[in-house]
């Protein structure tokens, strides 16, 4: 059983109540839950061009969507991040001891094979145990 867990996820994909049923199910009595939703900032040439109102306007969004998709998840509690996705995620776990990532994935494809996804990333990286679910 574990004690704190961390749940990436994407608020672009579908998987979170699975993620979140599977964190519930390995979670010991009294253990900390938290949905964690990576924001990429702009590249920095893009940047330049971006209204900063614009940029804290989608961050402000992101969280307004993380809030939302934990609603109904008692216990829960919704962590908005920025930066690389799978550096901020392990950084995170690192910081606050975590002891179990749930992260989805897709079926690799050849690219995957070259670049990596961020869950392969995690994995790779990661400072505790690590679930992949597909």
């Amino acid at each position: 059983m574990y004690h704190r867990i961390l749940v990436a996820l994407s608020l672009e994909h579908g998987i979170s109540e699975r993620a979140l049923e599977t964190a519930r199910a390995l979670a010991a009595e009294g253990a900390s839950i938290r949905a964690v939703h990576v924001i990429e900032p702009p590249n920095p040439a893009v940047r330049a061009y971006l209204d900063a109102d614009l940029v804290a306007k989608a961050r402000a969004d992101a969280e307004a969507r993380l809030r939302a998709r934990v609603a109904d998840a008692p216990g829960v509690e919704p962590v908005l991040l920025s930066g690389h996705s799978s550096r901020a995620l392990t950084e995170y776990a690192t910081d606050m001891g975590i002891d179990l990532i749930i992260v989805g994935s897709h079926r690799p494809g050849l690219s995957d094979y070259f670049l990596g996804t961020t869950a392969a990333r995690v994995v790779r990286h990661a400072p505790c145990t690590v679930m992949v679910l597909r």
